[in-house]
């Protein structure tokens, strides 16, 4: 009868020590997009001046598996049971624990670390809290393309990547929407992120303007890009008609060059008279010696 009369006591007294030492969370849900840091917190009673060797923290993320991600024990810090996901990019600001405050950064955060994390402070007592981590990754920037298949038709592309899974809206200068005709496909890299293509084939004129959008639905953001069929076809056209007159040119000088060759051959006047040296500085008379050439041929 003793042994559980002190068994009690004991329980009665450690919740009620545990009632004391509280731990809390001043934010719940941190929201951080892909590739930044974060920094969550909670906070602990000191009362004085905090004892290390009495203090123990840990951090954890409750997954289907719990992962360690950080751990201090009795004022010392312990790798070894640390998840590999967080290797290398998670520090504890040490220096605000005398402030009763527990910061644990995470940089350079990947998408899997989203989820809930544990807070645990022993100090005296024990307590903890859950705190939320969402991270998102919108569809900052789209990769266009407009490229002319002939007769008036014209193959439009967008792609960009970002996370959640985002739906590609696409319209015509007076908003007339045209998703139905587009076709779009997802793929998913090392990283998770998505990777978004949506191209759409239309027949068009000249000068049109097309959107594509990049709608994402769970974090209600939505990401766009003009796609000007009057831009892609003036570069295709000039370049076509550059490479045209450049074409002339060199043919008009080839023929040129060939007949005044021939008109000298059947004067019997000696091409090499015209220079000893191609070089126009090192052939004193060569202006008036390719002149006076120039016109027997064709006198």
């Amino acid at each position: 009868m003793e042994k559980p009369l002190l068994l009690y006591v004991f329980l009665f007294y450690w919740h009620f020590l545990n009632a004391l030492f509280t731990v809390e969370a001043p934010q719940s849900l941190y929201t951080v997009e892909h590739g930044n840091n974060v920094t969550m917190e909670c906070t602990f009673p000191v009362n004085g001046k905090l004892k290390f060797r009495d203090l123990s923290v840990s951090w954890e993320k409750k997954d289907k598996l719990k992962k360690q991600v950080y751990v201090l024990l009795k004022g010392e810090e312990d790798f070894r049971s640390q998840h590999s996901d967080f290797r290398g990019r998670i520090k504890l600001l040490k220096e605000n624990l005398n402030l009763g405050r527990s910061l644990l950064q995470i940089t350079d955060v990947k998408l899997r670390d989203a989820g809930f994390y544990r807070c645990l402070i022993g100090y005296g007592g024990a307590d903890y809290k859950t705190i939320n981590l969402k991270v998102k990754a919108p569809y900052r920037t789209i990769t266009q393309g407009v490229v002319s298949t002939g007769d008036n038709e014209w193959k439009l592309t967008c792609q960009s990547e970002g996370y959640p899974q985002a739906e590609v809206i696409w319209q015509n200068r007076e908003h007339e929407d045209l998703t139905d005709k587009a076709n779009t496909s997802y793929e998913t890299g090392s990283d998770q992120l998505y990777r978004v293509t949506s191209t759409l084939t239309i027949k068009s004129r000249i000068d049109e303007i097309f959107y594509c959008v990049f709608w994402n639905k769970e974090l209600q953001e939505n990401t766009s890009a003009v796609l000007h069929i009057a831009d892609s076809a003036d570069g295709v056209l000039w370049t076509e008609s550059r490479r045209f007159v450049g074409a002339i040119l060199i043919v008009t000088a080839f023929f040129g060059s060939l007949m005044l060759f021939l008109l000298c051959i059947r004067k019997g006047i000696p091409i090499i008279y015209l220079c000893t040296s191609w070089k126009w500085n090192f052939c004193q008379t060569g202006h008036w010696r390719f002149f006076r050439v120039f016109s027997s041929c064709i006198l």
